[in-house]
């Protein structure tokens, strides 16, 4: 399906360690992690709040069980901050993955996000963009586009549950008023199904925009308590709502074709963030890793 060298595997150690809800793998080390990566059958890792800052300490470790670094989340405060303060934050960032060998810098407005806040419903207090929001999220992101080239990188942007970018509708809003030279896609098939949207429509109308890949599964009967429940999304983390592929009711394989076909270069992340104390991290990644190889032939 995919030719040699076309596509890298990755997992991130939010499965491991959850940055939001330190609590959750609190007693799991860095070392653990990324040996754990490795020994499942995975070459990449994106970048969690144990990982060492300093970058030959961290190339060193991650050489010794051939894993490179394949992204890292970055919060932008585009609707909510000065340009000047997301920018200062973003060329740290950046310089950052650009030693560590990574091309992509993925970007998430948090400005209005709701995603960080234990006790607020997840759809009931959806944020939703006013005009003067749009306008400020699609400047920022052409300058941070703009700072990311100076290094030869691209920022993809990730559509996410709890945010004013969740929604098919939305996501249409960012890609209609964004230059394609300077605004990516990041693809998380998790969150769209989680929001109700239609993942594959969205995957392939927006194909050629996609640089980045999630890899997430989520468990129907855990989406609909958080609805009936009216849970939080970190609520909903904490119940499960998220598995890696092969473990819920998504069917990767249309995924994987679509992106085939269109000749995907770069990264598939495995992102699943659940409690370790109830989902051993090396068993999900494992498990995700045997069923991306009997869907994708990777």
């Amino acid at each position: 399906m995919f030719s040699a060298n076309q596509v890298k595997l990755a997992i991130a150690p939010i499965g491991w360690t959850n940055d939001d809800m330190p609590e959750l793998g609190s007693e799991v080390t860095f070392e653990q992690c990324i040996s754990e990566m490795a020994l499942s059958g995975f070459s990449g890792s994106e970048v969690g709040n144990k990982y060492p800052r300093d970058t030959e300490v961290l190339k060193k470790a991650l050489s010794l069980r051939g894993l490179e670094i394949a992204s890292a989340w970055f919060s932008s405060f585009l609707t909510s901050k000065p340009f000047d303060e997301t920018a200062k934050a973003f060329i740290e960032h950046r310089d950052f993955l650009h030693d560590m060998g990574a091309k992509v810098i993925v970007v998430s407005e948090q400005g209005n996000s709701i995603q960080g806040q234990m006790e607020t419903p997840l759809f009931a207090s959806k944020p939703v963009n006013t005009e003067e929001d749009w306008k400020l999220l699609s400047e920022g992101l052409t300058r941070l586009g703009d700072l990311a080239a100076e290094k030869g990188m691209k920022i993809v942007y990730h559509h996410h549950m709890g945010t004013g970018v969740q929604t098919t509708t939305e996501i249409d809003c960012l890609m209609e008023g964004t230059d394609p030279e300077k605004v990516s896609l990041l693809y998380d098939t998790g969150h769209l199904v989680f929001s109700g949207e239609d993942h594959l429509a969205v995957l392939k109308k927006y194909v050629d925009r996609i640089h980045h890949v999630h890899l997430k599964d989520v468990r129907m009967d855990v989406m609909e308590r958080v609805h009936s429940e009216k849970m939080s999304f970190l609520q909903a983390v904490k119940a499960g709502v998220f598995t890696v592929p092969g473990d819920g009711v998504i069917d990767f394989k249309p995924v994987f074709e679509i992106l085939s076909e269109a000749n995907y270069n770069g990264w598939f992340v495995v992102e699943a963030e659940q409690d370790p104390a109830i989902a051993n991290p090396f068993e999900y990644a494992v498990k995700a890793r045997e069923y991306i190889r009997e869907t994708a032939g990777l």
